[in-house]
C-alpha cells in the first residue's frame, strides 16, 4: 500500500513526463505496483539495471517522470550508491523513489541529505519488528504542498472526525494515512526499535561489515571446494548486510539448515541467502553456519528436491 501510494504520488509529481524506470530485477511487488502505477497513470515502464541508469538519463531522462528502486538487491546483497543515483535522477530532472526494506536498520541512511524524493520500507527485516509490521513512507517536506495520495481515508482528512462527506487532505505527511493504525503491530515495532536507542549506525555498519567479511572469507574456504560460489560483492562499499551463495541445491540445503536451527532462505532457482542483523548476529553463528553447510554437502544429508514449503521462501 505504502509502496503504490508513493510510486502513484511520485509520477503525480511529473505529469509532463512519459516514462516509469525500474530495476528489471526489482522485489517482485515493486515490480507489479509499477506496472499497475503506469497503467493508472498512462506511463510506459523502463526496466534499467541501476549500473546502467546514468547513461540511459543521459539519452533519456528529459521523458522521466519517477524513477524507483532500491539501494540494496535483494537476492544478491549488492550495494548501490544511493547518492550517486539520486543527483543523477535530479539532474534529469526526475523523481528518485527508494525502497529501504533492505537497508533501514542495516546501514546509515540520512534521506534529506541524499536528496530522496521519496522512500518506502519495511518494519520487519533489519527493524526486527516481526512478520506483519507495518510499512513506512517518507516524503521530502518540499512535495508535502503537492502530495496527492491515490488511496484518501478518513484519517487522512484534515478533520477525520467529522466524517464530511467530502476528501479534504489533512496537511502534509499526515494526508498519506488512511485507515485506523494496526496497534499491536505498531508496539511490537516500537518495543523492536528500542534495541537502536543510543546506537551509532556507523557501528552497526562496520560489524556488519565484519560479519558479512567473514562468512564470505567462511565461503571461500569452507564452501567453494563443494560447488558453492559468492554471488554477495566482496568489496565492502558494494555490499549490504547479507551474504548469498549460489549452489544447485539451494533449496534442499537450505531447508536441511532449518533442520539443524540455521535459518536462512532461498531464491530461485540456486540462491542461498543469509541475512545479518548485526545488532544480534555474531562470528560464531556465522561460523556455525558455514559449519553445517559444509557437513551437509559433504554428506549428501539433505532432499536435493524438496517441495517448495516450510521455512523456504
Amino acid at each position: 500500500m505504502q509502496l503504490f501510494t508513493a510510486l502513484d504520488a511520485a509520477a503525480a509529481l511529473r505529469p509532463d513526463r512519459p516514462l516509469l524506470v525500474t530495476d528489471p530485477e526489482h522485489f517482485p511487488t515493486d515490480r507489479y505496483l509499477a506496472d499497475a502505477v503506469a497503467r493508472r497513470r498512462d506511463l510506459r515502464v523502463r526496466r534499467v539495471p541501476p549500473a546502467d541508469l546514468p547513461r540511459f538519463l543521459t539519452a533519456e531522462g528529459h521523458r522521466v517522470a519517477v524513477v524507483s528502486y532500491a539501494p540494496v538487491d535483494f537476492r544478491t546483497g549488492e550495494l548501490y550508491d544511493i547518492g550517486a543515483l539520486t543527483r543523477a535522477v535530479h539532474d534529469a530532472g526526475a523523481h528518485a523513489l527508494w525502497d529501504l526494506c533492505h537497508a533501514a536498520g542495516a546501514l546509515p541512511l540520512d534521506v534529506d541529505a541524499l536528496g530522496v524524493d521519496l522512500a518506502v520500507g519495511c518494519g520487519y527485516k533489519f527493524l526486527s519488528g516481526g512478520p506483519g509490521t507495518p510499512a513506512f513512507l517518507y516524503v521530502a517536506h518540499r512535495h508535502h504542498a503537492a502530495l496527492e495520495t491515490p488511496l484518501p481515508g478518513w484519517t487522512g482528512h484534515a478533520d477525520p472526525f467529522a466524517l464530511a462527506r467530502e476528501y479534504t487532505p489533512a496537511p502534509g505527511i499526515a494526508r498519506a494515512r488512511i485507515g485506523t493504525p494496526p496497534i499491536l503491530s505498531l508496539l511490537a515495532l516500537e518495543a523492536a526499535l528500542t534495541a537502536f536507542d543510543g546506537v551509532d549506525l556507523d557501528q552497526v555498519r562496520a560489524k556488519s561489515l565484519s560479519l558479512t567479511g567473514f562468512f564470505l572469507r567462511c565461503a571461500d574456504e569452507l564452501l567453494s571446494p563443494l560447488g558453492f560460489t559468492s554471488v554477495t560483492p566482496a568489496d565492502p562499499g558494494r555490499r549490504g548486510s547479507q551474504v548469498t551463495l549460489r549452489h544447485p541445491h539451494a533449496r534442499g540445503l537450505v531447508a536441511a539448515l532449518a533442520d539443524r536451527g540455521v535459518i536462512a532462505d532461498m531464491r530461485a532457482p540456486d540462491l542461498l541467502r543469509f541475512g545479518v542483523n548485526a545488532l544480534y548476529t555474531s562470528h560464531r553463528d556465522l561460523l556455525t553456519a558455514a559449519l553445517h553447510l559444509r557437513d551437509l554437502t559433504r554428506t549428501a544429508a539433505y532432499d536435493p528436491t524438496p517441495p517448495a514449503t516450510g521455512p523456504v521462501t
